[in-house]
Formats: structure tokens, C-alpha cells, sequence
């Protein structure tokens, strides 16, 4: 990492717009615009640190275009059966590692917190977002987006993006 990167504060802000809209989006439950925060040949995945760090290929969820992400909503509208809960992201401040003419790499902290029907809430996932946005029609969006969870157990399946 170049400790030394001197990032454009307009460049800062939009990738801090689009990290915070992305979790807007979930949080407030429009799961059929989230794809949209992706370029149309992308990666989403939602990996254990553990498996990360020795580069291990077992993901919680591994979807390599835009079109698995859409499937991925409609499968968890129309087919999946899931407890009802509803997800708030806290979301640190993007750290932007590098970036080039096709791309910009930026890591985030964040931390999912899971509300059931009951109303009580329970941290659902801690760790951070590996990132890889590059420009389309001059927008911002994600063409790789790795979810790195510290958290050692997760309580219940994985349904909803993180």
C-alpha cells in the first residue's frame, strides 16, 4: 500500500456516495436496484477472512456477473424461505488504495447489524469490502466487490447482500 497516495477529495466523495448508497440500498430493502451498482461483467463475493487470507476459493457466495446478481434477488423474492430481518450497515471511511485510468482500488471497514420481527438487534457480519470500481457513462460502480467477514460464525444463512 502507498501510504503516500494524495487522492482528489471530488474522487474521495463519489467513491463515499457510492459505498453509502450501495448500503442504503440494501438497508432500506431495494434489493432490485442493488444490482444496478455494478458493472455488467462484475464479481461479488462474500468470503471468510480465513479463506481470503490463504486464498482459498470456498465463498458464502460467489456470483461472477451482473445477471447472477439479478437472479439473486429474484431467487431470494420468489423462492427462498428466510426469517424476515432487515439489515443497517455502519460503514467506515473508504481508504483508497490505488488508482489508475480503468480503475480505482478502495478498501472499507464495515459492520451489519441484523433486526429480527422481534426488533432486537444482533451483529450479523464485521469485517471489510475489497473493491474494484471503474467508470461507466462517466458513473462510478463496482467491477469486483469482495466482503470480507471477520466474524467467526454467522448466525443464519447468508440470504440478503452484505
Amino acid at each position: 500500500m502507498n501510504n503516500s497516495l494524495i487522492v482528489d477529495p471530488q474522487l474521495q466523495a463519489e467513491v463515499a456516495t457510492l459505498i453509502a448508497r450501495y448500503a442504503s440500498c440494501i438497508d432500506n430493502d431495494e434489493l432490485e436496484e442493488w444490482p444496478e451498482f455494478f458493472t455488467e461483467e462484475c464479481v461479488y463475493i462474500v468470503q471468510s477472512r480465513e479463506n481470503f487470507d490463504r486464498d482459498l476459493a470456498i465463498s458464502a457466495i460467489n456470483c461472477d456477473s451482473r445477471a447472477m446478481l439479478v437472479d439473486r434477488i429474484v431467487s431470494l423474492r420468489e423462492a427462498n424461505i428466510y426469517a424476515e430481518h432487515r439489515y443497517r450497515h455502519v460503514i467506515g471511511l473508504p481508504l483508497i488504495l490505488s488508482t489508475g485510468e480503468e480503475q480505482v482500488s478502495v478498501e472499507t471497514s464495515y459492520v451489519v447489524f441484523s433486526t429480527a420481527l422481534d426488533g432486537v438487534s444482533r451483529v450479523f457480519s464485521v469485517g471489510r469490502y475489497m473493491d474494484k470500481l471503474a467508470r461507466v457513462d462517466g458513473v462510478l460502480k463496482f467491477k469486483e466487490k469482495i466482503a470480507i467477514f471477520d466474524t467467526n460464525s454467522i448466525r443464519t444463512q447468508i440470504v440478503t447482500p452484505i
